[in-house]
């Protein structure tokens, strides 16, 4: 039977029997785990709770590439826990300033037909070259690093046709846009897309990986592009030709969905405030003064998006106003550009370069002035994401963010350079990359890891463990969210909050402070609460700090409208239970301090139909768990750690 790429990936993969149909339960084996610094503590405080002596992965990866901006102690102090931990289990550790995690692993480590999982949503950037790249929690990554199969629902399989080639001063940032503005960030829910024709050709490695990135954007579980000629050249430029396989959609196969784009057609767009779908054409969007341009990260920091970036700025100035910085996505990268030349661009034009790291994206320096309005290249726009509850967020390409920063206002390439535009069609990926992997400490072999003393810092605290479910479940609500509460809004981003991350304590504190500042103490003093949330609650980062912080606070369930795929399975994960509104219109009968009962609790979450009652108000209405019959005993054994514990136990 013929099969389309994602579907050859996942039959490959599954450790049970499965008809596969969207929707049914399925059981993925990852053959690559990478986690990022400012995440993984939790991630590896589970994996050595899970008793094994060594990851049993192909490869796994810990970056020490988000928080290099040491504003105390906590950071660099995690940094040796983790390098510790990288050493007694045998996992790769990549040092601050080798890159940044999406972008070193498909170049060093990735393979076409292989899986990965990392405890981060923009992993799917490995599906530019033909991988099935997932993102995920922290405990799911160490369940992989366990070596046992993950959960997850099969998803609906998206063909992306794409006709035409892309016009000079537009890029595969535009691609992704357009997919938003048409779809939104619910949109992807439950869905691969597979991108394939004539126009995928004409896009090299790096704009395919942008635009895989960003389908996290889309709220899909992946994106994927087929390991063709174009992967080939780019494994041959790595050194690594011996690891390229091809891997394409079978002729004649089938899809769930179909979605065709003509590339020619495209015009720079821009995702305006404060949500990644709220796209427009640069052209038609009001004109308004820039204060800063950041041009870089794991979704624009190729060798080409830099290059074609510089080539804007060739000749130009960066405006008096304007504050532009440069992140590029990795040490090999950069090394190439100096080599060329374009940092000298760059240089001359007033543009500063920064570490090599993920910074920016996500709150960590490069913070918006009063009410600033940024303009960056990276992935997401939400409120707070830069570190700023009232900056506003507008993301474009490199090629309009140099045209920008130029302008001191919103601009295309072409709005600068006229007919020299053309130019920025003939700069492509190198033919051979500077090939350095120094900036990698290898795994150990087995007889050297009983020697390693893993280190921990004093701000280090032990993992959280949930309770089980009581009989009966009395607790008040302690938020009413509104729609889209992404992961920022639950664990706020910037230097100072990241550097918290492996002290649950005191990161709980902190749980909602920019959305909702009283929340932490109103649920502390309540005791156990629910949380009521609109729609797509949890969107966002992979975060599983936005589960754990609440769950430490007595959080026993949320109620919503709908929820983001990789926050509900953290919340299963760490032991609160995932409801949905049977009738959305029961949302606004409930009220903040509302005390809801929920009796026969653990019998009614095993029926998957729950009755509650708000003795406040006197009504009562229905919630649904959407939830397998083995997430349903992951959450009735009091969360993943738990359970795996006993699997492991048992085999």
């Amino acid at each position: 039977m013929a099969m389309n790429l994602t579907r050859k990936i996942i039959s490959a993969h599954l450790t049970k029997p499965s008809a596969m149909n969207p929707g049914d339960e399925i059981y993925v084996h990852f053959d690559q785990t990478l986690t990022h610094d400012i995440n993984a503590v939790m991630c590896y405080l589970a994996l050595e709770g899970m008793g094994i002596k060594r990851v049993r992965t192909d490869v796994s990866v810990s970056y020490l590439d988000h928080n290099l901006l040491y504003v105390n102690t906590n950071t660099p102090d995690d940094h040796i826990f983790l390098t510790s931990i990288a050493r007694k289990y045998g996992i790769y550790l990549s040092r601050p300033g080798n890159g940044i995690m999406h972008s070193v692993q498909y170049a060093r480590f990735g393979v076409p037909g292989k899986t990965s999982l990392g405890t981060d949503s923009h992993t799917t950037t490995g599906g530019a070259i033909g991988m099935l790249a997932i993102g995920g929690g922290g405990m799911d990554g160490a369940t992989a690093m366990a070596g046992l199969p993950i959960r997850l629902k099969m998803p609906k399989v998206v063909r992306v046709y794409l006709t035409g080639k892309l016009r000079p001063g537009c890029s595969g940032k535009d691609v992704i846009l357009e997919m938003l503005r048409r779809y939104s960030v619910k949109g992807g829910l439950g869905r691969v897309y597979e991108y394939v024709g004539p126009g995928v050709e004409t896009m090299e490695v790096p704009e395919r990986a942008t635009i895989a990135n960003m389908g996290a954007e889309l709220g899909a579980t992946t994106s994927i592009f087929p390991a063709d000629e174009t992967v080939r050249r780019f494994f041959i430029a790595q050194d690594r030709e011996k690891d390229f396989v091809e891997m394409k959609a079978d002729e004649g196969c089938e899809y769930d969905e179909y979605v065709e784009i003509n590339l020619s057609e495209l015009e720079p767009l821009m995702s305006c405030p404060h949500s990644p779908d709220n796209v427009k054409k640069v052209k038609d969007v009001e004109k308004k003064p820039v204060q800063q341009v950041f041009i870089g990260s794991c979704t624009n920091g190729s060798y080409t998006d830099i290059a074609r970036a510089a080539l804007v700025f060739k000749g130009h100035h960066v405006s008096d106003d304007v504050s532009c910085t440069c992140g590029i996505a990795t040490r090999q990268i950069y090394k190439q550009l100096l080599h060329d030349g374009y940092l000298d661009m760059l240089v001359d034009a007033g543009v500063r370069l920064i570490e090599i790291s993920c910074g920016p994206c996500c709150g960590i320096g490069q913070t918006p002035p009063t009410n600033g309005i940024a303009v960056r290249t990276s992935n997401r726009n939400f409120k707070g994401r830069s570190g700023s509850a009232n900056a506003q967020l507008y993301l474009v390409s490199p090629e309009t963010a140099a045209a920008t920063a130029i302008a001191g206002t919103f601009t295309t390439a072409e709005d600068i350079m006229g007919a020299d535009v053309a130019k920025l069609a003939d700069v492509h990926e190198p033919e051979h990359y500077f090939i350095d992997d120094s900036m990698f400490i290898k795994p150990l072999p087995d007889e050297e890891l009983e020697k390693v003393q893993i280190v921990r810092g004093p701000n280090i605290k032990p993992l959280p463990i949930p309770e089980k479910p009581e009989e009966n479940l009395d607790a008040k609500i302690s938020l009413k969210a509104g729609n889209n509460i992404t992961t920022d809004d639950i664990t706020p981003a910037s230097a100072e909050f990241s550097s918290m991350r492996s002290n649950m304590p005191l990161m709980a504190q902190y749980a909602y402070c920019r959305y909702d500042p009283e929340f932490s103490k109103r649920a502390q003093s309540y005791g156990k609460s629910i949380i009521i949330g609109g729609e797509n609650y949890g969107q966002g980062s992979s975060r599983e700090h936005a589960a754990i912080t609440p769950m430490f606070l007595g959080v026993k369930a949320v109620i919503a409208k709908s929820m983001a795929r990789i926050h509900k399975n953290n919340l299963i994960n760490h032991g609160i239970v995932p409801m949905i509104f049977a009738n959305p219109a029961d949302y606004d009968k409930l009220n903040l301090s509302d005390e809801l009962y929920i009796p026969n609790f653990r019998e009614q979450i095993k029926s998957k139909h729950v009755t509650i009652e708000d003795k406040t108000t006197g009504i009562s209405f229905d919630a649904v768990l959407e939830l397998s019959d083995d997430e349903i005993e992951v959450i009735l054994e009091g969360g993943q750690l738990r359970y795996v514990q006993h699997q492991l136990a048992n085999s």
